[in-house]
């Protein structure tokens, strides 16, 4: 880092949003990749929620679609099981931060899921099927507004 002052590099000027970036301030970090992660949630969420609002009996559909083939089951199983670990494993634990708990248990219910489809998804998929058939409209609204609740939650995080 240069010193107070002097550019980082010769050719370009010292200017206040270069010379006062820290790592901190940067995407990624422990700090803040709680945020980050509920911040894309919320985003998925409300995709999702949309969709579903949009063309009632999406969701259902897809469950449906999933059901009958082996190859999206592994394709969907793996995707899911490996989306949770990284959720997981990336998501600092502390127990005195209730988002910090909240998107660590995510990750491994996640993670969860997709071994469940992986291992008995006939059941798993029939299952989540009979929950997706019953009350599209309320899924699709709950899954807007739990969305926005976690980009809320994230922007508050993040100080955005």
């Amino acid at each position: 880092m240069p010193a107070e002052g002097e550019s980082w590099h010769p050719a370009i000027p010292d200017t206040p949003f270069l010379h006062h970036t820290t790592r901190r301030d940067t995407m990624g970090n422990a700090g803040n990749i709680t945020g980050w992660i509920t911040f894309f949630i919320g985003l998925y969420a409300i995709a999702a929620g949309a969709g579903e609002f949009r063309r009632p009996g999406y969701w259902a559909k897809m469950v449906q679609e999933v059901r009958v083939s082996s190859a999206l089951q592994f394709l969907t199983g793996m995707f899911t099981l490996v989306l949770g670990a990284t959720i997981y494993l990336v998501n600092p634990w502390d127990p005195s931060d209730l988002l910090s708990i909240l998107i660590t248990v995510m990750g491994a219910w996640i993670f969860i899921e997709g071994a469940l489809i992986l291992a008995v998804g006939d059941w798993f998929l029939n299952f989540a099927g009979k929950l997706m058939g019953a009350g599209n409209r309320l899924w699709a609204v709950l899954s807007i507004a739990l969305g926005l609740a976690a980009i809320f939650a994230a922007m508050v995080r993040l100080q955005i």
